[in-house]
């Protein structure tokens, strides 16, 4: 079973830029998918995006060219860039990783995520 461990969130004004982590422990890291999350009160739990085994990344439209996903292999982290934030961005960000190894981009969906963080609070003032 793996475990996510998030951090990074905080508190930032419109337009500027914050960058999370996570961190994963208890199996090979590099093989898995993983992806971003995020949760607005009172809102459906929203794919941000997501990274595959060999770098390739999906987002969805609402962050495409704002947000940036990378990994660290060496470091069994996964990050997420956040530039030009928006009020509308603030929620709750959690990582998740793929239940299958070597899945191509094309076939994550957020129901191939099994596992998942805890959760970091990300708020933008306007």
């Amino acid at each position: 079973q793996v475990q996510l461990v998030e951090s990074g969130g905080g508190l930032v004004q419109a337009g500027g830029s914050l960058r999370l982590s996570c961190t994963a422990s208890g199996r090979t890291f590099s093989v898995y998918a993983m992806g971003w999350f995020r949760q607005a009160p009172g809102k459906e739990r929203e794919f941000v995006g997501a990274i595959n085994w060999s770098g390739s990344r999906t987002y969805t439209d609402s962050v495409k060219g704002r947000f940036t996903i990378s990994r660290d292999n060496a470091k069994n982290t996964v990050y997420l860039q956040m530039n030009s934030l928006k009020p509308e961005d603030t929620a709750v960000y959690y990582c998740a990783a793929d239940s299958a190894p070597w899945r191509t981009v094309d076939a994550i969906t957020p129901d191939v995520f099994g596992s998942w963080g805890q959760g970091t609070q990300v708020t933008v003032s306007s």
